[in-house]
Parts: structure tokens; C-alpha cells; sequence
């Protein structure tokens, strides 16, 4: 029975020694990103099975963000969670082609990395398609006007904190206002703002509105080219910042040749509802198998046989 008992004790000890506090996690993601930049896999602690993906391709250590990577950019945040061991760094990287808008995302167990979740969007990506405007051949890109409008960085007084639970469940209210195309569903303070690659989507003139109104991130129109949202994850749920983390794939409905959105999405949370939303995403192939990242929560991806 000692035995046992003692075998649990160490069991129990060797779990909790092997956590990752918010301060061990900005450690390794600012070592793993000082690395990158550095373009050296060996400065990083990464585990045996380390994963990387880029717009959800697989990239071996040493190649793809490792190479085009000069240094961080000026625009930097970072959040944590300790509760999933992940760290998450959204902002802008210095490429030779330019900066970059990220999204990392890392998985560190036993302070080893063993996931790196990279979306880049970078200036002249390709767009969503036919039928979408300024966006058909460009995706939108906007790191000037992300830079002068970052997220903001915040502590949450521990009153105003909400529940891991209630926070990744406001965010899916967004996803699930947008495959019902209504906005009504969403929990949202009015006027929430939404920067796509930098880009400002709301805030602009809303006829159903009426006069001088402008849209925010429950507008209807905004929906019209969205079939569903799935392959739906919550990976970062940063209480402390009051930040959540969504990945995902917007949908086309099948046979459209629009291309399908692979996106990041930082969730801004106070008072119970969404403040604002700072994408990065790209616009894959539809031969690209996304996210690639599996398992999912809500809704399997759509397939959409190839034209």
C-alpha cells in the first residue's frame, strides 16, 4: 500500500513539475522566437516530435518562416495559457519582402515545444475569388494601419474575469452568428471592431443601418460569402488579458469557387461580450488540406469538389 501510495505521490509531483507558468511560457515562446529570427532551430528547446505548419503546411525546422524571418516587428503581443501549456504571439515580422501579420501558436510540454502554428498573411497573397471585390485577387493586408491600431494590453481585474468556459463560448457565438448569417446570435458590445490583416471591416457605412450608421462585427453583409464555419478550435484562453484565441476554415457552399478563409482570430473580451477581433488568415488552394490540425470542435470541414 506504501508503495502506491508513494508511486502516486511521484506520479503527481513529476505532473506538476513538468507545468509551464505564464513566466516559463514567455520564456520559451520568446526563446523560440528568437531563434526563428536567429534562423536557428538549435537556440529553441524543441521536442523529438516537434510539428511546424505554415497556412497549414508542414515545414521541417530550418526551412520556410526560419529562412524568410529578419526580425520581429513593430507591433508584438503575446498571450498564455497555462491550463493548455500554449503560448501565442500575433503581430508583425520583418521578412525580406516586407513585414508580415502572424499568428504562432505553440504547444509546450515538459518545456519542450512540440507545436508551432504559424498563419502568415503577407502583401499581394492571393484572394478570395470571383465575386469579391477588392478582395478577388489580393487578400487584404494592412500593416501600417495594424501598427497604429494595435490590441490593446490589459490586465483584467480579477472581478471582471470571466470563466474559461464562458469566454471561448462568446467567441463561438461569432462563428455561429456568421453560419447563420445572424447577427443577433452574436454576443457583442455595439460598434465591435475587426481588423482582417490589418485591414478595418467594420466601421463603414451600413445602409440596412440607415442613414449614418456604420456596420460593426455583427453586420449581416459581411456574412454573404460565408457558408460555415468549421474545423472550429480555442487553443488559448488567456483569462488574465481576457483574450481567446479561435482558428478555424470559413466555408464556401459546395461548388462555389470562391476560396475558402484558414484564418486566426484574436477574440477582445470585456463585460461579457466580444470588443474587437485582429485576424490573420490566408486564402488556400483547394487542393490544400486545412487546418491540418486535427481534432476539431464543432462542425468537419465541407468538401467541395475541385472545378
Amino acid at each position: 500500500m506504501l508503495r502506491f501510495a508513494l508511486f502516486g505521490f511521484l506520479a503527481v509531483g513529476s505532473a506538476y513539475g513538468a507545468g509551464c507558468d505564464r513566466t516559463c511560457l514567455k520564456a520559451t515562446l520568446d526563446q523560440y522566437l528568437n531563434a526563428v529570427v536567429q534562423h536557428n532551430p538549435a537556440e529553441a528547446p524543441l521536442s523529438a516530435g516537434y510539428r511546424q505548419t505554415e497556412n497549414a503546411l508542414v515545414r521541417r525546422p530550418g526551412t520556410g518562416i526560419w529562412v524568410s524571418a529578419k526580425a520581429l516587428g513593430k507591433l508584438q503581443r503575446r498571450y498564455f495559457d497555462t491550463e493548455t501549456g500554449e503560448a501565442g504571439y500575433f503581430g508583425t515580422l520583418d521578412e525580406e519582402s516586407g513585414p508580415a501579420i502572424v499568428t504562432v501558436r505553440l504547444k509546450i510540454v515538459d518545456r519542450k515545444i512540440t507545436e508551432a502554428e504559424w498563419m502568415i498573411a503577407r502583401k499581394g497573397d492571393p484572394g478570395i475569388g470571383t465575386g469579391a471585390g477588392a478582395q478577388a485577387n489580393a487578400a487584404f493586408f494592412g500593416a501600417d494601419y495594424l501598427i497604429e491600431h494595435p490590441p490593446a494590453e490589459r490586465v483584467m481585474p480579477r472581478s471582471e474575469r470571466l470563466s474559461r468556459g464562458d469566454m471561448v463560448a462568446i467567441t463561438n457565438s461569432y462563428f455561429d452568428g456568421l453560419s447563420a448569417h445572424d447577427g443577433s446570435l452574436i454576443l457583442a458590445h455595439p460598434g465591435c471592431v475587426r481588423l482582417e490583416n490589418g485591414v478595418l471591416t467594420t466601421q463603414r457605412s451600413n445602409p440596412e443601418g440607415g442613414p449614418g450608421a456604420l456596420n460593426d462585427c455583427t453586420w449581416k453583409g459581411a456574412m454573404r460569402n460565408i457558408f460555415a464555419v468549421t474545423a472550429r478550435r480555442y487553443p488559448i484562453v488567456d483569462e488574465e488579458a481576457g483574450v481567446v484565441l479561435a482558428l478555424g476554415v470559413f466555408e464556401r457552399k459546395p461548388g462555389v469557387a470562391m476560396r475558402r478563409n484558414l484564418f486566426s482570430e484574436w477574440f477582445l473580451i470585456d463585460q461579457g461580450k466580444i470588443r474587437s477581433i485582429y485576424s490573420s488568415m490566408s486564402y488556400p488552394e483547394q487542393e490544400t488540406m486545412v487546418p491540418n490540425w486535427p481534432p476539431y470542435n464543432g462542425n468537419w470541414p465541407v468538401a467541395v469538389p475541385p472545378k
